[in-house]
């Protein structure tokens, strides 16, 4: 079996701090979004091979990040895309890298900033059973939530209906980006794109998909986070945290109090502040200010300045005083 780890996209919501950092690399405690997928991939021996698809923009900030860890599993496959506007799509980079690598084997697909609960051993258990295209499935609590994600209609395990993104939702279980495709249904992505079918979210040919084949679905409590804006990307952190902080043991912290959700990492410093629901990078720097909902990228300087709902990117310097 052969798994993909998509980590293509440009995260522009979160931008400017993932302008020059793919968003897979930001921290989620000791670890990053796409450590604990690896994690889980290097220890299912059924799994023999993990592609990582990236963009040439990204790629070498891959190449550094994998030759640095212990991982023996992943390899890049790089799409031919520098810019957002030039993206293939999900399903046509994944079209596309079937074909580049020649994949022949079961496949297991799952986005590298999802960061989920479950260990993903146990979905590829459930794929094995049914021996049937499958999906992950979650209930985001939230019709409102619901309408950002494909809509999953159940009958017993068997995906019954599926409408990605819909404007109406009747229920509130959703499909994440976590699938698995046996050997002989990996010609499907070329049918549907050659048919001209949206190759960009995934979502899309799952619904096509559904229509035809039988469609499995895993379904899963716990926690799932799609960490593609601010707001996501601090709850990741506060689940992971559980509401508590963590601060570098290389971090300089003084005189200053540290609320719930707050995570200071090497070589910063946070003088005589407040700090509540922060990220703060890297050799940053926080004096005489309250920081709250935010996120400080490295080699910032923040003086005499109040933040809130705030994304600052790297080098930075706001001291002037004031709120933002």
């Amino acid at each position: 079996m052969k798994a993909v780890v998509l980590a293509g996209g440009y995260a522009t919501r979160l931008w400017p701090i993932t302008k020059d950092r793919p968003k897979m690399f930001l921290p989620i405690g000791d670890h990053t979004v796409i450590d604990e997928i690896f994690a889980d991939l290097e220890a299912d021996d059924r799994i023999d091979e993990v592609f990582v698809s990236t963009n040439e923009r990204f790629a070498g900030e891959f190449e550094t990040y994998l030759a640095e860890t212990d991982f023996d599993k992943p390899t890049l496959s790089i799409e031919d895309t520098t810019d957002e506007s030039e993206k293939f799509g999900v399903v046509g980079a994944l079209a596309q890298l079937v074909d580049r690598e020649g994949i022949d084997d079961d496949l297991v697909v799952v986005a590298g900033d999802n960061l989920i609960s479950f260990d993903i051993a146990d979905f590829v258990d459930f794929f094995a059973e049914t021996g049937e295209p499958a999906l992950a499935a979650y209930d985001v609590g939230s019709r409102e939530k619901a309408k950002s994600y494909g809509l999953v209609e159940l009958d017993g395990d068997r995906v019954v209906d599926f409408q990605e993104k819909p404007d109406d939702p009747k229920s509130t279980l959703v499909s994440i980006a976590c699938y698995a495709f046996p050997a002989d249904r990996l010609g499907d992505l070329s049918t549907y794109l050659e048919a001209g079918e949206n190759p960009d979210e995934p979502g899309w040919f799952i619904q096509w998909l559904q229509q035809r084949r039988t469609v499995r679905a895993f379904t899963f409590d716990g926690a799932w986070f799609d960490i593609g804006t601010p707001e996501s990307y601090l709850d990741a952190i506060e689940w992971s945290l559980d509401g508590g902080t963590i601060v570098h043991e290389d971090a300089t912290v003084a005189d200053s109090r540290l609320g719930e959700t707050v995570h200071v990492m090497a070589d910063a410093t946070v003088e005589d502040a407040t700090l509540d629901r922060a990220v703060v990078f890297p050799n940053a720097s926080v004096r005489n200010a309250e920081i709250r909902g935010s996120i400080i990228d490295r080699g910032t300087t923040i003086e005499n300045f109040d933040l809130s709902g705030a994304l600052i990117g790297a080098h930075t310097s706001i001291t002037d005083g004031g709120q933002f």
